[in-house]
């Protein structure tokens, strides 16, 4: 089979696939809501399979117009997504489209299984599969911004190119409320690790996605504007009043979702506060709100790890903590409905078109 003959149908049973599954866009059950809640659906939603991953990407950038609209057989032959893998990929396809998900999970299961290679896949290797789809998201959206925003084409992205709606006086006048000139140049600063006044694609990767940053910096000035929002009395610290009406309800949730338990045994938040409260001043400054940043500030990966755990959840038959190839078939759909979203007339036009 050609690539431009296997490009073409493949791209075709995606979209057959993505609209004639059995699964519908509001089969979420309640665990996976509660992420999609909590996280305000600021973020893509997990996708369990690479190869669902891609196709994603190449209906996007197909209905952006990032790929042209291709009119034979040598066009496609040209595209960087014509590759090689294509062709076996397209071997998970049924003739009418249908991505065949049990193939797909028995030849997933092996990739997943490998720390260690005992025929069951654990939280943490779930955590390493999903955690690198997510980092991966991350990067492919930091590079599409990189293209979109890099002027001079030299791989980096000043101030200015990334939001040229900011002249220098209004650098000069330092504005500090959200969105404000100042309020950016802040955190660009904080991600410009190097000082040169542009962001290499790391820098711009942790600009981009603060909550998924390990800078220091980056991490110090979300809870800076987390801290601000809770603090009623405007002292720049927590009392335990204010922790208990702003902070802890987030953070319990968050992890008590992460232990998978019932609340019985969860610290309360006296407790919480007082294991925070590393100086003994009764009162919680920025530094010991670091311990449970990922819960004020959860991003992608967070949420990769909470679908790992809500994955278990759901297909653990035996309830031991781990997933058995087995498991995962008697419950494959799980493992894909994520990826729906409630279709829009865009989408109904691009599918007409197809």
């Amino acid at each position: 089979m050609s690539k431009a003959v296997a490009y073409a149908l493949l791209t075709t049973a995606f979209v057959l696939f993505f609209v004639f599954s059995p699964i519908q866009p509001h089969d979420h059950n309640d665990r996976l809501a509660f992420i999609g809640r909590r996280f305000g659906y600021r973020y893509s939603v997990p996708t369990f399979d690479p190869l669902v991953l891609k196709m994603n990407r190449v209906t996007e950038e197909k209905k952006s117009g990032s790929i042209k609209t291709r009119t034979n057989a040598n066009d496609l032959e040209n595209d960087s997504y014509d590759n090689e893998d294509f062709e076996d990929e397209y071997d998970f396809f049924s003739e009418n489209g249908r991505l065949n998900i049990t193939s797909r999970l028995i030849y997933l299961f092996p990739l997943i299984d490998n720390e260690p290679k005992d025929g069951v896949l654990s939280l943490n290797e779930l955590d390493n599969w999903n955690v690198e789809l997510a980092v991966d998201r991350l990067s492919y959206t930091t590079q599409k911004q990189i293209e979109l925003s890099d002027r001079d084409g030299d791989g980096e992205i000043s101030f200015y190119e990334y939001l040229p709606q900011f002249s220098k006086q209004d650098i000069e006048k330092n504005g500090m409320v959200h969105g404000q000139a100042g309020w950016w140049k802040e955190q660009f600063d904080n991600a410009d690790v190097d000082s040169n006044g542009a962001l290499n694609f790391d820098e711009f990767y942790n600009f981009l996605h603060p909550e998924d940053s390990n800078n220091t910096a980056i991490q110090r000035w979300l809870l800076r504007e987390k801290l601000e929002r809770m603090d009623d009395d405007n002292d720049g610290k927590l009392n335990l009043d204010e922790f208990l009406e702003n902070t802890y309800r987030t953070y319990k949730s968050y992890a008590e979702f992460e232990d998978d338990g019932d609340g019985t045994d969860f610290p309360s938040a006296e407790e919480t506060f007082v294991e925070l409260d590393t100086n003994k001043d009764k009162l919680l400054e920025i530094e010991e709100l670091k311990p449970i940043f990922s819960y004020l500030h959860p991003g992608e990966i967070s949420y990769a790890k909470y679908y790992s755990r809500h994955l278990i959840h759901e297909a653990d038959d035996n309830r031991d903590g781990n997933l058995t190839l087995d498991e995962m078939l008697n419950h494959e759909y799980i493992f894909y409905n994520t990826v729906y979203n409630d279709v829009d007339d865009d989408d109904y036009d691009f599918r007409d078109e197809l």
